[in-house]
């Protein structure tokens, strides 16, 4: 039973995960879960708050992914040596540091408690002004050092003076030379020299061209130059390593604060995707309990389009009491109004005094608290989007967030069960209401007086009346554990259940039976209906069905009160047909009638001829008729004499109607291997 994916929190999680920064933000968002401990829970939805209003007045505050700071902290430590790239790295993550102390600190205009937080990062600006005065572009900068710079200005000089001499020897010797300009080539100053003058330049050949015309040599004067540049890089290389290994240890010593800065970075995150999600989704505090009272106001689903999303006002685990006119007065939130009275709108109506009667058979209940609801209405009515939103927003609140409501008061559950969907799995033969009865025994162990259960379409999936008999049995066991419970139905038996049982109340979701719609409102107090005859005739079903249908749910003279529209049947669609396969009218003796052989007249010509293939399935054979055969409908044959009186037993038929060629072809094929052909008469 995965609570979070059935009431869609997975979801919110995927959107809060998004607006996360760090990877142990995001892996703490992941894990993240009810808060059962009422002095943590407080203490998130106050950090929520804040950070809330920290980026509605200053803005997005400025963090950056941890990861790859950890990474180069974890070489320090082990005493290697760290690239400029990764010492340009912790830099920024300094400056990050610096930036987010003095965003935090212009919260403290406001009396943000978040912004005190900033005395817990350490901006290490010493280190950080090392790093970024020799280090820059991702490499050792010139003025590190006074010797780093010397060694470079000679270095430079010495290049310098190599392509001077070069040009010098190009100038000279110009017939010897292949092109005017000096080139590299591995990494060396080299003069193009052509083939047959290789021997007037001293030095060495280091390449030649690919048509070997052209040899490549570095003249002795510049190699000299070339070895004093080695020894000069190799200076430069052992200074560049001494500041390298410098700024390491600095980053080094510098680690247990890194990480402290590293720690309050991710926690600042957290907290701060919390505000930007409470921004996105358009959210509110809400205000916690421990008294199971649960009150939502202008809810909403949060995956829900705004735009098109009807608010839903929802209280459980107040108390119905009864007033001196027999008239009982919903009271929720542990408040007693001054005028008695409860304001319960419904189906788009205000009644005049503002008091929604819950009459229950006549049964007269005094302080009862309220502690599970019944849920009927039409199909797409939002039953199951009701429940969901309740579950989700409560859990939401206890997982530290900001809950899409306009208000809301709600209670801390230890536990959060749920029973929504079919869950049919074939692949366990469960059918759907195996998988109910499997997910609802699973909350019945679970289920104490914190929990808070939500259960749809209760009882379905099997025989009505029985399933009618476990929907009550169900609720019973829900309402001697205490827990707060919704459950959806359309059994008309559980809504007599609900309105005489202490402790539940039925809740309809309204529909305007002018427009045939749903309005997606719920209403405490009262039980509904399907609706299911209306919006079957909405959809076009005819009436004398719909008739039909009423009279068995309801009996003849309940089925008079339906008006119902479509007059018309069933008008049905031009479909595909099967195609049989056509059967053969011959008659099966006539494969008996004529044999190969049968000497037979064929009218209306009256030729004698001899049959040389029996009759087919079509009705037809074929008869050799003097030189030629041909094929002629059975009607137009006539038996004039059978072949067993004509030849001897085991005739070989093929004397008569094949060709010596053929015959022999045959004969050959039948004793050895041969590239003759047996050429099949043609048809006349």
């Amino acid at each position: 039973m995965n609570t979070e994916q059935q009431i869609e929190f997975d979801k919110i999680k995927e959107l809060w995960s998004a607006l996360a920064i760090t990877k142990d933000a995001k892996e703490k968002i992941a894990g993240a879960g009810v808060i059962l401990n009422e002095l943590e829970l407080r203490k998130q939805l106050r950090d929520t708050t804040n950070a809330r209003e920290m980026i509605e007045k200053l803005g997005a505050p400025p963090l950056q992914n941890m990861t790859e700071i950890l990474e180069i902290m974890t070489i320090a430590e082990r005493g290697e040596c760290l690239t400029p790239y990764q010492l340009e790295r912790v830099e920024k993550v300094l400056v990050v540091v610096e930036r987010l102390k003095l965003y935090l600190s212009h919260g403290k205009q406001f009396g943000n408690p978040l912004a005190y937080y900033d005395e817990n990062l350490d901006e290490q600006k010493e280190l950080r002004e090392e790093i970024c005065r020799q280090i820059r572009n991702e490499a050792v900068d010139d003025r590190a050092s006074r010797t780093l710079q010397d060694v470079r200005a000679r270095i430079q000089r010495c290049v310098e003076e190599m392509k001077q001499k070069a040009e010098q020897i190009i100038r000279g010797n110009k017939e010897c030379m292949a092109d005017t300009y000096y080139t590299m080539r591995n990494g060396r100053v080299c003069v193009p020299v052509k083939k047959e003058y290789k021997f007037r330049i001293p030095g060495s050949v280091i390449d030649r061209s690919s048509t070997g015309s052209t040899f490549f040599i570095e003249p002795v004067g510049v190699a000299k130059l070339f070895e004093e540049l080695q020894l000069l890089r190799i200076e430069e290389e052992d200074e560049v390593y001494k500041i390298l290994y410098t700024l390491t240890a600095m980053v080094s010593d510098a680690i247990p604060f890194m990480m402290e800065n590293v720690k309050m970075i991710e926690k600042l995150d957290f907290i701060f995707s919390k505000g930007k999600l409470s921004i996105d989704l358009v959210c509110t505090e809400p205000v916690i309990n421990l008294e199971r009272r649960m009150t939502l106001k202008a809810a909403r689903h949060p995956l829900m389009d705004r735009a098109v999303s009807v608010p839903l006002h929802f209280s459980l685990g107040g108390h119905v009491l009864e007033r001196a006119d027999g008239v009982r007065e919903a009271k929720g939130d542990g408040e007693r109004q001054a005028d008695g009275v409860r304001e319960a709108k419904g189906d788009g109506e205000r009644q005049a005094d503002g008091v929604r009667e819950a009459e229950r058979d006549g049964e007269r209940q005094n302080g009862t608290v309220i502690r599970g609801i019944v849920i009927t209405g039409p199909n797409t009515g939002g039953k199951t989007v009701a429940i969901k939103t309740v579950m989700l927003n409560s859990y939401m609140a206890q997982c530290g967030l900001h809950v899409t409501c306009e208000e809301a008061d709600l209670c801390m559950n230890a536990n959060y069960l749920c029973d929504i969907g079919d869950g049919q799995n074939l692949s366990e033969n469960l059918s759907t209401f195996s998988a109910h009865i499997k997910n609802v025994l699973e909350i019945l162990k679970q289920v104490n007086t914190d929990s808070l259960v939500i259960m749809d379409e209760l009882g379905s999936g099997t025989d009505p009346a029985e399933g009618m008999g476990i929907a009550v049995a169900i609720l019973e066991e829900l309402k001697k554990s205490g827990a707060n419970f919704l459950v959806t139905t359309h059994y008309p038996e559980i809504k007599e259940y609900a309105a005489r049982t202490e402790g539940i109340v039925n809740a309809r979701m309204t529909f305007d039976r002018e427009t045939l719609m749903p309005t997606y409102k719920m209403v405490i107090g009262e039980a509904g209906e399907s609706c299911a005859f209306y919006i079957a005739d909405r959809l076009g079903m005819p009436e004398h069905m719909l008739q039909v249908a009423a009279r068995a749910a309801y009996g003849e003279e309940a089925a008079r009160d339906y008006q119902f529209h479509n007059k018309e049947g069933i008008q049905k669609a031009s479909g595909g047909r099967i195609a049989k396969e056509k059967k053969s009218h011959v008659d099966k003796t006539l494969g008996a009638k004529f044999q190969i052989g049968d000497s037979v007249m064929v009218y209306p010509d009256k030729k004698i001829g001899i049959v040389c293939e029996p009759v087919n399935d079509k009705g037809v054979l074929r008869v050799q008729v003097a030189d030629r055969k041909i094929w002629i409908n059975h009607k137009r044959v006539k038996l004039h004499v059978k072949a067993e009186e004509l030849y001897p037993e085991d005739y070989d038929f093929s004397i008569i109607f094949d060709s010596v060629e053929n015959r022999k072809a045959r004969h050959d094929m039948e004793r050895k291997y041969t590239e003759e052909i047996i050429v099949r008469e043609k048809d006349s």
